[in-house]
């Protein structure tokens, strides 16, 4: 199939934001946004929180902890071997597919510190003590320990996530997990199987909606998977082709939206660890390469926000007395238009993390 046109980093730069609800937010439930931008990564439990208020228009928090507690929403490890928050839906049609990757980048971070027998030990002793109850890995670490004295403990807790389906059991609080939650296994949690299947083609369509159009090595960047060029090629006839600025063929489901490259991007704060920037081998549609080092550190990634659509700084919450500012650091000279959108975006969102505050401020720092 002929490709069906060039699309200028702008017109890929505005698709992305129009499918994770960046470029005017969505009047969805709650549940449809989720599977909408793909899940939302959630390293820390608060992000998500933060995310869905950037993309909904009058979020309601109560309704993701209704969800979360009705077990309608998990949390779990999934793509790039990080944890998100997921429908439990998609969650049940994709932690299959998602395996093969999750063992490659274990293989690829524990080669020559993991025996076999050593894996499978721990493997087993851990889905023992899961089907009691939920455990933390600390607490899985410490059995490890009793087992294998003499073995890499953190790099056999990493295998036990990643052989075992494990969802984090959520608490009553704002953001409804604790950073260091117990785990449980997911088919005891949701009482119902995992699938176990692993074919990616639904998978890939569901990365090119959120993330669209994407070449080959988009999808893998995002799902972690390896090898996906001939499932792509597979897929061909039932998606549209084109080509970006550099010549690379670019996938998309038929009715992924493409907004025009002039339509207007408005000022918008992403949490930590937004997919939005994470979602790309070529992430320049919505970063440049010279800020990447700048957001990316010490296996975080900051919270950043958008100017015309391309992130121009990272944000915080500085605690000072009882009240709370909104610290952002821009990573060029802003114009005086620039800081009074990222302001009026800016209050309402530190009124939101921060609610229990006496006082919520915003500050702009020197450009980094």
């Amino acid at each position: 199939m002929t490709a069906e046109r060039t699309l200028s980093q702008r017109e890929l730069n505005r698709a992305t934001l129009a499918r994770q609800l960046l470029l005017e937010r969505g009047d969805l439930p709650v549940s449809e946004a989720i599977e909408r931008v793909a899940g939302l990564q959630a390293q820390a439990p608060a992000p998500p929180f933060a995310g869905l208020w950037t993309r909904l228009r009058d979020f309601d928090p109560d309704e993701l902890r209704r969800l979360i507690a009705a077990r309608e929403v998990v949390r779990a490890t999934m793509m790039r071997h990080t944890v998100h928050l997921m429908t439990t839906r998609d969650y049940l049609r994709f932690r299959g597919p998602i395996q093969p990757a999750l063992e490659r980048m274990f293989g690829g971070i524990t080669s020559g510190r993991v025996q076999p027998d050593e894996l499978a030990l721990a493997v087993d002793a851990a889905r023992e003590r899961f089907a009691e109850r939920p455990h933390t890995f600390a607490e899985i670490r410490a059995l490890i320990a009793e087992l294998l004295p003499d073995a890499d403990h953190s790099a056999l807790a990493y295998g036990v996530r990643t052989h075992l389906r494990l969802v984090a059991q959520p608490t009553d609080g704002r953001w409804c997990y604790t950073g260091t939650a117990p785990y449980a296994l997911a088919e005891r949690f949701l009482r119902r199987p995992i699938p176990a299947g692993t074919d990616a083609r639904e998978l890939i369509r569901r990365y090119l909606a959120a993330f669209g159009p994407a070449t080959v090595a988009d999808v893998q960047a995002w799902s972690g998977l390896a090898g996906l060029k001939l499932v792509v090629e597979a897929l061909r006839p039932t998606l549209r082709t084109f080509r970006d600025e550099r010549g690379r063929e670019l996938f998309d489901v038929p009715d992924g939206p493409l907004p025009d490259a002039d339509t207007p991007a408005p000022a918008r704060f992403l949490a930590d660890w937004d997919n939005t920037i994470l979602s790309h081998a070529d992430r320049t549609r919505v970063v440049a390469d010279e800020h990447r080092k700048q957001i990316v550190k010490a296996a975080r990634v900051y919270a950043t926000f958008l100017i015309d659509g391309v992130v121009a700084g990272i944000w915080r919450i500085e605690k000072e007395g009882r009240a709370v500012t909104l610290v952002a650091q821009p990573f060029r000279k802003l114009a005086k238009a620039e800081r009074a959108a990222l302001t009026e975006e800016a209050e309402p969102l530190v009124r939101f993390v921060r609610p229990e505050a006496a006082g919520h401020g915003v500050r702009f720092a020197a450009a980094a």
